[in-house]
């Protein structure tokens, strides 16, 4: 591949050679004899989504998935307040299906995935009228698959890293993928484990103090099966994910507390705890795909049949509970709860069905086009319980169906769509009063029709240059754990965790400019107006901290983000001779640039804005030993939702060694991430009532590490690669993405 991706380090070269090449064409040849071989880019730009490539960036994939994804430019991850790419609220799916969790419950399910088993991550920025509305601001969507091929082939995968602050902890990795092929059908299968320990430091203002020692247990298993019927396909895929955790916290705090035993009479006291919670997740995903294929290869008609269930358990112990009332300093604290067993006890049980249909063909349409319709069903049902008592019922039912046109005229692509969905939510919720009186309500109730419309135009400046504008209508459904009224994080005397049954859902409007060239740099300037937005909110009452989700009314986000290659040769060699260079990205040195602003504008609230930095350097070494070092940093003293951050969110620095064997069958990797121990979270929450509080957190994110990735070699040179089967996307090319298989 020519690589004058180069040279947009000098913006002026660029669009002067552009207008050049614009003129010239170039005679197609037959060329017979050569095999061509396809690079996988690093980050790729498209018109619609950035393509992150996990598989062959070790510097991404040596640890958990988590961990790979706090590393991408441009994307903010945090605990407080969920994931951004680009100033865009993320909707996250794997494999092409919506997870339907956020928060804790979203990192402790990443955690558990080792981030070798990714293949590539793809952030669709402009989700088309193919999408659920609900995708929101933007798409996160987490790709796994593997190639099947027509003969028995194996790959394993592990990883080893320690930390070491109060103590040595280790974290293991390991996978395997087996795949082959016969003459009835193909099958992939890719189990993996991990285990992982630990720590957090959290600070909750001067209320309390906590050490956690957390241990997890993760395994997963997914499975598909291919069977040709003539041009047809039938897709068969299984997947499961178990994530078992503890996590052991000792903690001191300052609150009120039960004197004598005596719930209303709560009275200042110094305590001191220990308590364990346990976590244990599993996650089950069966989906049954028909692909219907015609003599014209871009016509289509795909029918989907998903089904996914989710178990979670929650609870939590105390080992001990002890200290002393400030009214009376001789008096002890006789906690009720002190020693007991499931002091919280929570479950909660989520079944998703959907089907869908999926057509697309040529039109004749300007100079060519393409039209796309379907329609969609989904039925999802959350019921949450706590201590036996069934205290939410909630209840989902959409329905929808979308129409999309794609054409061409001379330079220009146009895309014109809307999608129609229809909603149907509703749902009971209980609690018990302060005087133990069970109380149950109807949920404010979600009925509605509405159309979601998207339009893109593109000026294709020349190949592989093009400016690109962007509008579509988006909505967000409140996610299953921030309905959840339970408390699934560690709880003590002086804060109360809860979901809001609730919430209503976020309607969006966002809008996109952008300059992209040559896959990797572009620069862009985008705006989502969000109306109920739901956000976190940690606000202080007397001695008390209370986490909670609310409904913004109305707001705005602005992003301005810029990404930019820049090869070393470029300070060695005349520009015109890297114009002519034919080379492999993975053979030079370079440096790839990335910067973001980022503003959140809340109606009473003056939120400063923030910058993103990352900075990614390739070296190659003696003995092609590769280095490649990540530098991430977030400004600090600027508004985040209603926070602001007294300390960068990011503020790391990783490096990676890695060194091929055995004609590139084997893959040795060492690391070291956060080498300056820098990343840390620290923030001011601004509530719209209440104290503000100061939250800060420390995980130990300084870990070394070994990774390796070996392919286990075949006595069939000659068999040739199938396609994948545990993910099927469809028009890539075009730059759409088709709901995973």
């Amino acid at each position: 591949m020519k690589k004058t991706i180069f040279v947009l380090s000098v913006i002026g070269s660029m669009f002067t050679y552009a207008q050049e090449k614009t003129n010239s064409q170039i005679k197609e040849k037959e060329i017979e004899g050569v095999v061509l071989t396809k690079t996988k880019k690093a980050v790729e730009q498209k018109a619609d989504r950035t393509i992150f490539d996990f598989s062959e960036q070790p510097q991404l994939n040596n640890g958990n998935v988590l961990e790979g994804i706090k590393k991408l430019p441009g994307l903010i991850s945090t605990d407080i307040a969920g994931m951004m790419y680009q100033g865009k609220i993320l909707d996250v799916y794997l494999n092409g299906r919506p997870l339907n969790i956020t928060s804790n419950e979203l990192n402790s399910f990443l955690e558990g995935m080792p981030a070798n088993s990714v293949d590539r991550i793809e952030v669709i920025t402009q989700p088309g009228a193919e999408f659920p509305a609900t995708s929101g601001g933007a798409i996160m969507n987490i790709i796994t698959n593997k190639n099947a091929n027509k003969y028995l082939t194996a790959t394993y995968s592990g990883n080893y890293s320690f930390t070491n602050y109060d103590k040595f902890r280790n974290r293991t990795t390991n996978s395997l993928n087996l795949n082959a092929r016969n003459k009835i059908f193909g099958w992939q299968l890719n189990v993996g484990q991990n285990y992982r320990e630990s720590m957090l430091n959290g600070q909750q203002d001067e209320l309390l103090t906590s050490n956690t020692s957390r241990y997890g247990r993760g395994y997963f298993a997914k499975s598909g099966l291919t069977f040709d019927l003539g041009q047809d396909r039938l897709l068969l895929n299984y997947d499961i994910y178990h994530n078992n955790n503890d996590n052991y916290t000792l903690s001191d705090g300052h609150g009120d507390l039960p004197f004598q035993n005596n719930p209303k009479d709560l009275r200042e006291a110094f305590y001191n705890a220990s308590d364990i919670a346990h976590t244990d997740n599993l996650r089950q995903e069966a989906v049954v795909t028909y692909q219907k294929r015609f003599a014209d290869k871009s016509q289509k008609l795909d029918f989907q049949f998903g089904y996914t269930r989710s178990d979670s358990k929650f609870a939590q112990d105390n080992v001990f509970q002890d200290g002393n009332f400030t009214f009376a300093p001789n008096q002890p604290i006789n906690s009720p709860t002190s020693g007991l067993k499931d002091i919280l006890n929570n479950k909660s049980v989520m079944n998703i069905a959907n089907f869908k249909i999926d057509y697309s063909q040529p039109i004749k349409l300007l100079d060519g086009g393409k039209v796309s319709f379907g329609g969609l069903y989904e039925r999802q049902d959350f019921d949450t319980e706590s201590f036996g008592l069934t205290n939410l019922e909630y209840q989902r039912q959409t329905a929808s169906t979308y129409l999309e046109f794609q054409a061409k005229l001379k330079k220009f692509d146009f895309t014109l769509g809307s999608r129609a969905e229809n909603y149907d939510i509703s749902g009971v919720t209980r609690y018990f009063d302060k005087d133990q009186k069970l109380i149950e309500g109807a949920l404010i109730p979600f009925n509605k029709f509405k159309l979601f419309p998207n339009a893109s135009v593109q000026y294709n400046m020349m190949n592989q240059v093009y400016i690109a504008a962007n509008y579509n209508k988006k909505i967000s459904l409140p996610s299953i754990s921030t309905l959840n009224p339970n408390n699934v994080t560690f709880s003590g005397p002086s804060t109360e965790v809860t979901g809001n049954p609730n919430l209503q859902p976020t309607i969006f409007d966002n809008y996109e400019l952008k300059i992209s060239a040559f896959d990797y740099a572009f620069l862009g300037y985008s705006v989502s107006s969000a109306k109920n937005q739901v956000a976190q909110i940690i606000r202080k009452d007397g001695r008390k901290l209370y986490n909670e989700q609310i409904n913004i009314s109305s707001m705005r986000i602005h992003n301005v983000n810029i990404g930019l290659p820049i090869p070393f040769m470029v300070f060695s060699k005349p520009l015109s001779e890297i114009m002519k260079f034919n080379f492999n990205p993975d053979k030079i040195n370079f440096m790839y640039l990335y910067a973001g602003y980022q503003k959140h504008e809340i109606d009473n609230l003056n939120n400063r804005g923030f910058w993103i930095f990352n900075l990614m350097t390739q070296i190659i070494l003696p003995k092609d030993i590769k280095l490649t070092a990540n530098y991430s940093y977030l400004t600090p003293k600027a508004g985040y939702f209603y926070f602001t951050a007294e300390k960068p969110f990011n503020n790391n620095v990783d490096i990676t060694l890695t060194k091929k064997f055995m004609d590139n069958r084997l893959t040795l990797s060492v690391f070291a991430n956060d080498i300056f121990n820098g990343q840390v979270m620290q923030v001011r929450s601004n509530p719209p009532s209440g104290e503000s509080v100061v939250i800060s957190s420390k995980y130990d994110t300084r870990n070394f590490g070994l990774s390796i990735n070996y392919k286990i070699p075949t006595r069939n040179k000659l068999a040739k690669e199938d396609a994948n089967i545990l993910n099927q996307t469809k028009k890539e090319d075009a730059g759409v993405m088709q709901q995973a298989q």
